[in-house]
C-alpha cells in the first residue's frame, strides 16, 4: 500500500465509529507495517484519521463496489 490507495478496514474500530468494511484513503506511510488512514464522510467531513497496522487494512478490489451506512450519532 502507498499514499493515496483507497483501502478497507477490515475490523470494527468502535472506539473512532468505524465498521469493518469503510473505505478510507491512506494519507501517510510510516513503513511497511503502519499507515495513517482517513476515514470521511459522503459529504467529505472527516469522520476519523487513524493509524493503523498493515494487517488491519487491505486495498480495494476493482469489482467491488461502495456501500452507505449511516454513522452513530454524536
Amino acid at each position: 500500500m502507498k499514499e493515496l490507495d483507497t483501502v478497507v478496514l477490515r475490523r470494527p474500530l468502535p472506539e473512532a465509529g468505524l465498521e469493518a468494511g469503510d473505505v478510507g484513503a491512506v494519507v501517510h506511510r510510516y513503513d511497511a507495517e503502519s499507515y495513517e488512514v482517513e476515514f470521511v464522510s459522503g459529504e467529505g467531513r472527516t469522520v476519523a484519521v487513524v493509524t493503523l497496522p498493515a494487517s488491519d487494512l487491505r486495498l480495494i478490489e476493482a469489482r467491488e463496489i461502495l456501500h452507505v451506512r449511516s454513522l452513530a450519532a454524536t
